[in-house]
């Protein structure tokens, strides 16, 4: 079905002026800035300053930004905002395919004196058809990946913050919802494009035509 323009709901990923962001000051019809109450705007703000975890999150956030933009890799800005909240330990949600990675991370963070754990996300060993999991979906293996397990095992490590890389498509949304400490994301899996998926974005209008097919 071909979708008209009086289907597509207009947000930020319309807008051309990102005048939120003080570029212009010209805001276009749709645009939520000028569609939210004044009372929500005070409520958000309030969590951001009542709450201490927030507080200190949107500020050392913000200073890693600022101290390290276009200057730090992202996982230099991981250990630099690991610093600056106090945090001492690192856990690291890994995908089993992308051990060397996970390695090589955890080798950075225990430079930086960081004590760090990581759950393979394999751990335990279940079968896929152990949940329900369609026997044919063993072509990509026989074990399920786990990643509610290595939430739950980096809970009872009292990580500080927990670190992503390359977890499967919707294996980290479950990651991130049993999590007890703060996630960041230090890669995102895709195997196509060597765990860059912003490639086929880049490529759009040529190599990745295909995916915008209806």
């Amino acid at each position: 079905m071909t979708m008209t323009n009086k289907e597509i709901v207009r947000s930020c990923i319309d807008c051309g002026s990102c005048s939120c962001d003080g570029s212009s000051g010209n805001y276009p019809e749709f645009c939520p800035t000028t569609d939210i109450s004044q009372e929500l705007v005070e409520q958000v703000r309030d969590i951001y300053i009542e709450d201490d975890e927030n507080s200190q999150v949107a500020i050392n956030a913000a200073l890693v930004e600022a101290e390290g933009y276009g200057k730090l890799t992202r996982v230099e800005e991981i250990a630099e905002f690991a610093h600056k909240m106090g945090f001492e330990t690192i856990g690291i949600a890994t995908c089993v395919g992308l051990i060397k990675e996970a390695r090589a991370a955890a080798s950075v963070f225990r430079t930086k004196g960081f004590k760090v754990y990581s759950i393979g996300c394999k751990v335990a060993a279940q079968p896929k058809t152990s949940i329900g999991i369609d026997k044919k979906c063993e072509s990509s293996g026989v074990n399920m990946c786990n990643p509610i397990l290595q939430a739950k095992l980096l809970n009872n490590c009292e990580t500080n913050l927990n670190v992503v890389v390359g977890l499967c498509v919707g294996h980290d949304s479950l990651f991130y919802k049993y999590s007890e400490a703060l996630v960041t994301t230090l890669v995102t899996k895709d195997r196509v494009l060597a765990h860059n998926p912003c490639a086929a974005l880049y490529q759009l209008d040529s190599y990745y035509s295909r995916i915008l097919e209806k």
